[in-house]
């Protein structure tokens, strides 16, 4: 452990000190570490979707680039929890006897909901575009979504009982964001073939089990000051890790051989008119210039663009 120690000095250089306030329940060095952990996961998967996508045309790219921003900023987030930078000390409403979490107050990281504020959106709209769902229905699930962490930052950041109010708010606009994903969307997604409805029930389940278990955790933590910083962070943790590397990767995968054109996102670019869906692929494709490889792409994607462009209008 003292070799950890003198390697993650992260809570010495940013001590446990903010604006003249010293917090009295907060991570150790283990907890800063676990942190940098997932830190790395978020940033190791947010390059690994990045490299996937080079495989792509630009124009079917946008699922990469959702979901390998939404797991940037997660790394980030991470990052500032793990040098102990983005909290601030919330006096506690539950004192408890547990030397783990007795004290005034507690650690309150901000900087997971700023994560959870920017990366939810993003994850629900990879989720409600693969269901491909009308803009105004996506905008009113995200509306309700930023509801939802708005009002946990808020219940984080109040010390009395009053805490539990937001609380109320916030899992009352999840109620609603898991209806609209388990029926609407689901509907939505059935319409479009069984492939697209597979990847949507697939990563709509995982989503769907995670989520509720983040209430769960606020209550132990943030709320009712029962398990320790330490703990609260691996709980997040493997909340985050599941909710965004597994579900970027469980949608990645599903989306592999679906044209995004079937979803209602037919994405052109400058000088795209008259270009067949093969000649569009070759120009994007890296490395298409070389002798035979143009041939080969154009064969290996030509009939699925044809059967799918046949197949939207049915759609």
């Amino acid at each position: 452990m003292s070799t950890l120690d003198r390697r993650n000095d992260a809570t010495t250089v940013n001590p446990f000190r903010v604006n003249d306030r010293d917090v009295v329940i907060h991570q150790t060095v283990r907890g800063a570490d676990w942190y940098y952990a997932v830190c790395a996961i978020m940033g190791a998967t947010a390059l690994t979707i990045m490299v996937l996508s080079k495989r792509k045309p630009r124009t079917d790219r946008i699922f990469f680039y959702l979901s390998s921003t939404l797991c940037f900023v997660a790394c980030i987030a991470y990052f500032s929890m793990g040098s102990n930078l983005g909290w601030t000390p919330i006096d506690v409403d539950f004192q408890r006897s547990n030397p783990k979490v007795a004290g005034r107050n507690r650690q309150i990281f901000y900087a997971r909901y700023i994560d959870w504020v920017i990366t939810t959106p993003l994850l629900l709209t990879d989720l409600l575009l693969t269901a491909g769902m009308p803009w105004p229905s996506i905008l009113w699930v995200i509306g309700l979504d930023e509801l939802m962490i708005v009002t946990g930052l808020l219940g984080a950041l109040v010390r009395s009982r009053y805490k539990w109010g937001f609380y109320t708010f916030g899992c009352a606009a999840m109620l609603y964001i898991f209806y609209e994903l388990g029926f609407v969307a689901r509907r939505h997604a059935l319409a479009l073939g069984k492939d697209v409805h597979r990847v949507y029930v697939s990563c709509g389940v995982l989503t769907l089990v995670v989520w509720v278990l983040y209430p769960i955790a606020w209550g132990l933590s943030e709320g009712g000051n029962v398990i320790a910083p330490d703990s609260e962070g691996i709980f997040y943790g493997i909340l985050d890790v599941l909710a965004k590397p597994c579900f970027s990767a469980a949608l990645i995968w599903g989306h592999w051989n679906i044209d995004p054109a079937r979803l209602g996102l037919r994405i052109h670019e400058i000088g795209d008119e008259g270009l067949s869906s093969a000649e569009r692929e070759k120009r994007d494709l890296p490395n298409t210039g070389h002798d035979g490889a143009p041939g080969v792409h154009s064969h290996h994607h030509a009939a699925p663009c044809a059967e799918n462009a046949a197949a939207a209008p049915t759609v």
